[in-house]
């Protein structure tokens, strides 16, 4: 498995998506106040080695790659998503190419 890194690096990267994705009122919302209840519930104090914490934060991770997945994918299908018929040149354009201009001027 892969390491994980530190939680709250996790919790950070895992609010900086939440803000993404609900805009400004993310800290009103219920994933926001869920999320940070559980990284508070889990914290790993000197008594305890507790392997929920562990747990929580594997799925914390997998939740953020959920996040950042979909907000990526979404920025993709707005770039690249069909509008009608296009031209030669927006389409050589998109792949990054460029046609080779015709002789005597005509494009």
């Amino acid at each position: 498995m892969a390491a994980l890194g530190a939680p709250l690096r996790t919790l950070r990267a895992l609010l900086r998506e939440l803000r993404h994705a609900a805009g400004r009122s993310y800290r009103d919302s219920p994933a926001y106040r869920h999320v940070l209840a559980a990284f508070r519930a889990h914290r790993v104090t000197s008594e305890k080695l507790c392997r929920a914490q562990q747990e929580l934060h594997f799925q914390a991770t997998t939740y953020l790659c959920l996040l950042r997945s979909v907000r990526e994918h979404e920025a993709l299908h707005r770039e690249y998503h069909g509008r009608g018929e296009r031209s030669p040149q927006e389409v050589a354009g998109l792949v990054g190419f460029r046609l080779p201009q015709q002789p005597g001027g005509k494009s």
